[in-house]
This record gives C-alpha cells, structure tokens and sequence, in this order.
C-alpha cells in the first residue's frame, strides 16, 4: 500500500513539472513576442535572458530561505503567579480557552456549584504522566 502512494505520488510530482515546464516555455514565448517590437530580436534575447535569471534567482533564494535551519524552540519557564499562568495559557491556545470558558459559564449559569470546581481545576493544574 505504502510502495503504490509511494508510485503516485511521484508520478503526481513529474506531472506537476511537466506542466510547470509547459508554463514556463509559453511564458518565454509571450514574453519574446510582445517585446520584439520594442527592443528588436537581440534586446529581447537579452531582457529574456535577464528575466529567466531573475525567475532562477528568486527561487533559489526562496529555497534557501526554506531549508534554513530552524533554532530550537525553548519552553518558556513555568510562570508562578496565577494571572502569568492564565495568559500564558490563552496565548498558546486561544481557541480551548474560548471553549473553555464558554463551558464554563453555561455550566455555572445551571448550577453555580460547578464554578468552584472550575477554579480549583485552573489553579491546581493537570499534572503531566510520565511513562
């Protein structure tokens, strides 16, 4: 199963850069044919030559832009006070904080009981397992 993804997958990728390759010859011929009236047949060699240059330029650039080593990425250290805590946690994940918080409060309108087990939950934490 993995060898037959495996197979259509690059036949997906030689697809891709024969399509890509068509792309880029009529754009060569386009750009030839529109500035022949211009710059005459030598200039538009040349401007053409200046424009593949460029295109190669900006993607080689782009790929070493993309393969650059990323720095590790460090835990910032457990904040102390209660309120550190509470933003730290809506800034690494907004979204369960707005569910959460939602929960929380249809929970509380239908029995206020619950809103004290919410609050000792948030400050004493989920203890992580370790295996």
């Amino acid at each position: 199963m993995i060898v037959r993804r495996l197979i259509l997958l690059l036949a997906a990728a030689v697809a891709f850069a024969a399509c890509s390759g068509v792309c880029v010859i009529a754009l060569a011929f386009a750009f030839y044919a529109l500035t022949v009236p211009y710059l005459g047949v030598a200039g538009t060699s040349g401007a053409l030559a200046a424009a593949a240059a460029l295109l190669m330029a900006l993607i080689a650039l782009s790929l070493v832009l993309a393969a650059r080593a990323k720095p590790a990425h460090k835990a910032p250290p457990t904040p102390a006070k209660l309120i550190d805590r509470a933003i730290q946690l809506i800034r690494e994940k907004p979204v369960m904080t707005i569910v959460g918080a939602i929960a929380t409060g249809l929970l509380v309108v239908r029995d206020p009981k619950y809103l004290g087990a919410a609050m000792r939950a948030f400050i004493e934490g989920r203890e992580t397992r370790r295996r």
